[in-house]
């Protein structure tokens, strides 16, 4: 029987806090949250080592490296709402749910939405909505969102999600350009996005954020 609770800190401490992740209640959510709940039975002997964590249908558990940063640079607080694309089985979620105020989290693999609510609330966790549809299309009807987090890789990110960003809202994803990626954080300011480079990290691109390929003549 693996001790989870010594591993949650281990993990913390060797691949957050290292990582200039200091805000306490990232670190306070990071130790909380049981990241094997939201995991098949059969991965939950590597939720905790450093790199992503593949699920059915390519969706990732993010590394605690990168969802830690990634938190860390969108600054989220406790009276916002949270949009979450990609959910998986919740473990976003749920950490998420530490920071705001409640969390919209959006999962279009059949099944995986119902499985994801079911463990949040099995784990006492109920300010988090889980809503089974396409994830590019975001929730527009429960927005607008002061923060949107896109758990996985892009290569673009549509317009009808920015769209549900509130002015002054901030949007975290990490753009793919083959192996290589980096997590950029988007502020939108007059209507428009302006991103910037937060740091190197990689995730298989999520279905709707692939670029179209032009036709040439």
């Amino acid at each position: 029987m693996q001790d989870f609770a010594t591993l949650r800190t281990v993990m913390v401490d060797t691949q957050v806090r290292t990582q200039d992740v200091t805000k306490f209640n990232i670190i306070e959510a990071m130790l909380t949250v049981a990241r094997e709940a939201y995991l098949p039975e059969t991965l939950r002997n590597v939720a905790y080592m450093g790199e992503n964590v593949t699920l059915e249908g390519g969706r990732v558990v993010l590394e605690p490296r990168s969802q830690g940063k990634m938190l860390d640079a969108l600054n989220v607080g406790r009276d916002e709402l949270v949009l979450d694309l990609g959910c998986g089985l919740g473990y976003s979620a749920a950490v998420l749910a530490h920071l705001a105020e409640a969390v919209v989290a959006v999962e279009e693999i059949e099944g995986m939405a119902e499985d994801a609510q079911s463990t949040l609330s099995a784990q006492g966790v109920d300010n988090v909505a889980v809503i089974e549809g396409a994830l590019a299309e975001g929730s527009a009807k429960h927005g607008p969102y002061d923060v949107i987090c896109i758990e996985g890789g892009v290569e673009t990110v549509p317009g009808a999600l920015t769209d549900q960003l509130k002015e002054g809202g901030r949007i975290a994803a990490i753009f793919m350009d083959g192996p290589l990626g980096e997590c950029r954080i988007g502020h939108k300011l007059d209507g428009k996005m302006n991103w910037r480079m937060a740091f190197n990290a990689t995730a298989p691109v999520l279905p709707g954020f692939t670029k179209q390929s032009g036709f040439v003549l």
